[in-house]
């Protein structure tokens, strides 16, 4: 599915959906988009299905689907009772100067949350309940915007997706308290170590060792509630901390490389480059 452009209108779309029915139509059956896809479920709950996963999805659940990926309706677990919002948009809304090639797309700090592990996909997050309110108010002033069309208001459109964007992203960078939400009380063990521990070497032995199990049992708990390995999840926390040390800093990539854990800068970089498009230089001078 390609995103449908009109001239002179911002290149993005907000749905409501109250009660059961797809989110873009059974009759697509599986398909891929284009173009980026924010799913918040306001209330009720269903399941969803992204690439080979299958996620079951309750109030403050935000869903990412990146570019490229196969996302498949699934009509027979819908909540008659669900409020489900669904924002769509081509990546360069976000940044209109660069081109919505994949490569490019990737780099962006704000785009981020949908490629987290270094490859495009999808990725459940949960919106803690102080913070609905205010998701919910982004959501309805940007439905707002685009249907009075009021002098100014591709701007504000572009302005409040940049906004839930950014709350996206303080999301991504909150796993151990969404993991407490959900009741999982061991994962959030586990990446409450990761935290104690990410900026010195670190194994997945190591790891199990600081909760009190064995390194199997963490290791297949880790992947099955969140779909990636510890490893993944040590790689993921320390390039969250370059991201943050390179906007906020004048340090060298070297010194950033060795706060975050990596005795060799060139093997920091290349993670780095391999997860974002861009080397931690290029990516800095990016803004």
């Amino acid at each position: 599915m390609g995103y449908a452009r009109a001239p002179g209108v911002p290149a993005v779309t907000v749905r409501r959906r109250s009660g059961p029915g797809p989110q873009g139509g059974a009759a697509l059956g599986a398909h891929i988009h284009d173009f980026l896809v924010l799913i918040y479920v306001e209330r009720g709950g269903g399941k969803v299905r992204v690439d080979e996963r299958t996620w079951s999805v309750r109030p403050g659940d935000v869903v990412v689907v990146a570019p490229g990926t196969v996302v498949t309706p699934l009509d027979d677990h819908d909540d008659p009772a669900a409020d489900v919002w669904t924002v769509f948009f081509p990546a360069d809304l976000v940044d209109a100067e660069a081109p919505s090639s994949p490569l490019a797309w990737r780099a962006h700090p704000l785009l981020y949350p949908f490629t987290r592990g270094g490859r495009p996909g999808g990725e459940r997050l949960h919106v803690p309940a102080a913070e609905r309110a205010a998701w919910l108010g982004e959501l309805t002033a940007l439905e707002t915007e685009l249907r009075d069309r009021r002098d100014g208001y591709a701007e504000a459109a572009r302005a409040h997706v940049t906004l839930l964007l950014v709350r996206l992203g303080r999301l991504a960078a909150d796993v151990p308290a969404d993991l407490r939400e959900h009741d999982e009380t061991l994962v959030a063990a586990v990446f409450d170590a990761l935290e104690a521990r990410f900026r010195e070497p670190i194994t997945a032995r190591d790891v199990a060792a600081a909760v009190g199990r064995s390194p199997g049992h963490v290791t297949t708990v880790v992947r099955r509630r969140t779909g990636r390995t510890v490893g993944r999840w040590v790689t993921e926390r320390r390039l969250q901390e370059a991201r943050r040390l390179l906007a906020g800093t004048d340090l060298t990539v070297t010194a950033i490389a060795h706060r975050v854990g990596y005795r060799d800068p060139g093997y920091f970089i290349r993670r780095f480059r391999a997860a974002h498009g861009l080397a931690p230089q290029e990516w800095r001078r990016a803004g």
